[in-house]
C-alpha cells in the first residue's frame, strides 16, 4: 500500500444523521523556519496567526517548546524557546501547545512525575513567555502510574477540553493503548469529563487503534488526530491524520475520515488549523528531519462532482471486484484512490497515461470510494463491490 495523497470528498449517514461533508486539505508545501537548525514538531498556530509554536524531537529526554514569528503563511522567524515552560534536569518533556483565543496555553508535561499524575500544564501567553503555571486537574486525568494526557486539544473560547489520555509501560513502543475524552471548565485549574463524552466520541475511539494529537476547530464542528494500528510498529506501519465532522457543537461526530497517511519512514502527524480553517499546519519527517508543513483548505466536494474536466466511466458498477475505468483522452499518469465507507485507504496505485485502466478491489463486499486523479483534474465517485 503506497501513500495516500488525495481526499475524501462524501456525504456520509451515519447513526441516522446526515453529517456535513469532510474537509480537504490539498497542495502539500514545507513551512519555512529561518534559522532553525533542529527537529520541529506538534505545531500550533496561534489565533492572531503571529506564533508558530512547537517542540523539537519528541524523545521525551530534551523535549523542549520553542517559537517563532511570522513573515507569511509560509515563512517564520525561529527566536527560540518559550519561556517558563520548559524544564532544565534531564530527563524532561515539555510538549504539543495549545492555546484559546484568551491566549491560555497548555502543553503536556513530565515536571516531577510521577510524584504529580496531574501532567497537562496551563499558563498566560504574551509575546513567547508563559506565566501564572499551574497544573491541571480534574477527573479526566487518570491518576494511575503510566497513564498520561499525552495529547489535547483545548476549545477556542477554552471551555472545553478534548483530551487525550494514553498509557505507558516502558514495554510497547509508544503507548499500549489511548482513548480521546472531552472535559468541561469548571474553574482556571479544573476540567471534568463531560457525561455523554463517550457517546460523543463513541464513533472515533476504537481499541484497534492508538489516537493522539488532538485539535478542534475554532467551530468545534470538526475534530482533527492522528491514528494508527495498535500493535507492533514496523515499517510498513501506516499513520493516518483524521478528522470526524457533526453539523452542531453538541452532536455525535462521524465516522473519521483519513485525510491524508504516510509510513513511519515519512510519518505525518499533529494537525492543527487558522482560527478560518483555511490553513492546516502539521509535521513531517523528510529525509530524517521532521519538518511543519502546511496545507489549504479546498472547497468540500460531494461524490461525482470533480475539480477540472476528467471525462471518465467507471464499470461495472456495481461489480464482483475487477472494474475498469476508460478515460477520454489522458495525456498523464493516473493516481486511483480507494477508500472504504469509514474514510479509511484501502489502496493508493500510480498508473502510465493510458485511456483504458483495470484494477481489482479486494476486500468484502459494500461501499467503496474511488477518486481518480490526473495532473489536470480529479473526480471522486461511489463503487459498489458485490
Amino acid at each position: 500500500m503506497k501513500y495516500i495523497r488525495s481526499i475524501l470528498f462524501i456525504l456520509i449517514v451515519a447513526r441516522g444523521v446526515a453529517f456535513s461533508q469532510y474537509p480537504a486539505y490539498i497542495n502539500e508545501k514545507e513551512v519555512t523556519i529561518n534559522g532553525l537548525t533542529f527537529d520541529a514538531m506538534e505545531p500550533f498556530i496561534s489565533p492572531d496567526k503571529n506564533y508558530l509554536i512547537f517542540n523539537n524531537l519528541n524523545d521525551g529526554v530534551t523535549t523542549k517548546l520553542y517559537y517563532a514569528t511570522r513573515v507569511n503563511d509560509s515563512t517564520f522567524n525561529f527566536v527560540g524557546e518559550v519561556v517558563g515552560t520548559n524544564q532544565t534536569t534531564t530527563p524532561y518533556l515539555d510538549a504539543v501547545p495549545d492555546m484559546d483565543s484568551s491566549s491560555v496555553f497548555y502543553w503536556t508535561s513530565s515536571r516531577d512525575y510521577p510524584n504529580q499524575l496531574d501532567n497537562l500544564h496551563r499558563g498566560v501567553f504574551s509575546g513567547g513567555t508563559v506565566s501564572g503555571i499551574q497544573r491541571v486537574h480534574g477527573d479526566f486525568n487518570m491518576g494511575i502510574p503510566g497513564w498520561l494526557v499525552m495529547d489535547h486539544g483545548i476549545s477556542y473560547n477554552g471551555q472545553l477540553l478534548y483530551y487525550n489520555n494514553a498509557r505507558f509501560d516502558g514495554i510497547c513502543t509508544g503507548p499500549c493503548e489511548t482513548h480521546i475524552g472531552i472535559a468541561q471548565k469548571v474553574n482556571d485549574s479544573t476540567f471534568t469529563k463531560i457525561a455523554n463524552s463517550d457517546s460523543i466520541l463513541g464513533t472515533i475511539n476504537d481499541t484497534n487503534y492508538i489516537y493522539y494529537a488532538t485539535y478542534i476547530s475554532t467551530d468545534n464542528l470538526e475534530l482533527y488526530y492522528t491514528r494508527y494500528l495498535k500493535g507492533t510498529i514496523t515499517p510498513s506501519t501506516s499513520f493516518e491524520i483524521c478528522v470526524a465532522v457533526r453539523n452542531s457543537p453538541t452532536d455525535t461526530f462521524s465516522v473519521p475520515a483519513v485525510l491524508f497517511s504516510e509510513f513511519i519512514a515519512d510519518i505525518v502527524e499533529a494537525p492543527c488549523l487558522t482560527v478560518d480553517k483555511q490553513l492546516m499546519y502539521y509535521h513531517k519527517k523528510v529525509a530524517g528531519i521532521h519538518k511543519i508543513m502546511m496545507r489549504e483548505r479546498a472547497a468540500p466536494l460531494s461524490v461525482d462532482e470533480q475539480k477540472g474536466h476528467v471525462a471518465l466511466t467507471l464499470y461495472p458498477n456495481p461489480g464482483n471486484g475487477k472494474f475498469r475505468i476508460d478515460l477520454n483522452t489522458n495525456k498523464s499518469p493516473v493516481t486511483i484512490t480507494i477508500l472504504n465507507a469509514t474514510g479509511k485507504l484501502i489502496s493508493t496505485r500510480k498508473f502510465p497515461a493510458a485511456n483504458s485502466i483495470d484494477f481489482e478491489l479486494e476486500g468484502s463486499a459494500g461501499i467503496y470510494f474511488v477518486q481518480v486523479q490526473t495532473s489536470e483534474a480529479w473526480k471522486t465517485l461511489k463503487l459498489i463491490k458485490e
